[in-house]
């Protein structure tokens, strides 16, 4: 399969509705980069990549400008080699930052040709562990009190959910100890309860978070403190007394492989969609593996859907992806807290592309 094109979209899509988190404040649009690669067999792959409304237009031009003239002419089915040429093209400017994020978009649509060349599905040509994984509910809610919180997992559990994340990191943390409450008394002592700062905290205010959210059996504590600490992190892990979840801003296997032995967290997070795209991410979970840990994923479902299916250190999968399946035909469903990944060849996610015109920039 000869690379002949390469063509890219970028676009802005509005929120369901306004989202906050501690470190972002209110999210009212992001934006997806999508990437088609052309092949001379007739065949197509579409990867994408996405922000959270800035920076897209930056990524989309690295890819044109800077990455193009390396894909064209070039035999897609060697992946590796691919992903090597686009590493080193552009290590100077990069070794993560947004040339991860180009490249995950290619790298991603690399994959979504090899499962059509093949035939297989996604999670059957990465290893075809178990063809499904366990969902949770990710909200990006900080802006919600108690009754809010509240009705929003009642709905969520009314959708099929079976585990709930919900964010912290308000100035009081009196505040966020009353928001865990109230979601632990509305789900009951056995559904895993997640807790995501999105890096808000010090290293002494997230243990002192940790020993309040003890109480409530809170599954893990996703990004208490900024990612670079490592040593800081290893602190809360070991002194707040509850698991670690990290990764969503780490974007070489590098970092991670300092997040796992140094920073000791317990779920590694990598984001397929900016840690290098599906190549990088399957290498995350191997190093994972060695370590005997879980791995867990960060937004784009759809996607980690099929990885998480394939390997047999799977953890939860995160859904949320900002309302990105309003714009796709054949979106993943949940039934009683499982998502199953389709066995359509490739990734198999179908773009509703009508509608995203009104959204091109």
């Amino acid at each position: 399969m000869i690379i002949e094109g390469v063509e890219t979209k970028h676009y802005l899509l509005p929120l369901t509705h306004p989202m906050t988190d501690a470190s972002h404040g209110v999210m009212t649009d992001f934006e997806v980069v999508l990437v088609k690669l052309q092949t001379d067999c007739g065949l197509a792959g579409h990867g994408y990549t996405y922000t959270i409304g800035c920076g897209g237009a930056a990524i989309r031009s690295l890819i044109d400008r800077d990455l193009k003239s390396a894909l064209l002419g070039a035999d897609a089915d060697r992946i590796e080699e691919i992903w090597q040429r686009m590493w080193w093209r552009l290590h100077y400017i990069g070794r993560g930052g947004l040339v991860s994020f180009a490249m995950s978009a290619v790298d991603i649509a690399l994959w979504d040709l090899k499962g059509k060349r093949e035939s297989l599905p996604l999670w059957k040509l990465l290893g075809g562990f178990s063809g499904e994984a366990r969902a949770y509910a990710g909200g990006i809610d900080l802006q919600l009190g108690p009754e809010e919180l509240v009705a929003q997992t009642r709905c969520n559990l009314q959708q099929g959910f079976r585990a709930i994340k919900i964010k912290v990191g308000r100035a009081n943390l009196s505040e966020d100890v009353e928001r865990v409450r109230a979601v632990r008394h509305c789900i009951g002592p056995d559904m895993p309860l997640m807790v995501d700062a999105n890096m808000r905290y010090s290293v002494e205010q997230a243990i002192s978070a940790a020993r309040k959210f003890r109480e409530f059996d809170v599954y893990w504590f996703e990004e208490p403190t900024i990612p670079d600490d490592y040593k800081g992190m290893a602190r809360i892990a070991s002194e707040g007394g509850l698991p670690i979840a990290a990764g969503e801003n780490l974007h070489t296997i590098y970092e991670f492989r300092h997040t796992i032995e140094d920073a000791k967290v317990a779920f590694p997070e990598p984001d397929v969609s900016n840690i290098g795209g599906i190549t990088n991410w399957m290498r995350v979970a191997k190093l994972a593996y060695a370590h005997n840990l879980p791995v867990t994923s960060h937004g784009v479902h759809e996607l980690h859907l099929h990885l998480l299916a394939a390997i047999p250190n799977a953890s939860f999968l995160e859904v949320h992806s900002f309302g990105l399946e309003r714009f796709i035909k054949n979106p993943p469903k949940l039934n009683d807290g499982i998502m199953t990944a389709a066995d359509e060849p490739g990734h198999g996610v179908q773009f509703d592309w009508a509608r995203l015109q009104a959204y091109e920039q």
